[in-house]
């Protein structure tokens, strides 16, 4: 139990930012299977995966190297089809 205002509100303040950066990994997670899995993955879904972990790393939900690696990952995937 947080023992000032102050501390109490950057505890609830913390516990909204988990949930929302724990949904928007699980949809990048849910992204990156979909084109994995798909036989014919397009381009556009590609670069509207691309696009949502350069969000992901910009707004500090993922590591900026970790969405390098992901983005290029899914750049071999697309040079591979």
């Amino acid at each position: 139990m947080a023992n000032t205002r102050s501390a109490a509100k950057r505890a609830r303040q913390t516990l909204r930012r988990a949930v929302h950066n724990r949904s928007v990994k699980t949809h990048l997670r849910r992204l990156q299977k979909q084109i994995r899995s798909a036989p014919d993955r397009s381009a556009d879904e590609i670069r509207a995966a691309i696009s949502a972990i350069d969000k992901a790393a910009k707004r500090g939900v993922i590591h900026r190297n970790a969405a390098n690696r992901r983005k290029t990952r899914l750049n071999k995937a697309l040079a591979a089809k």
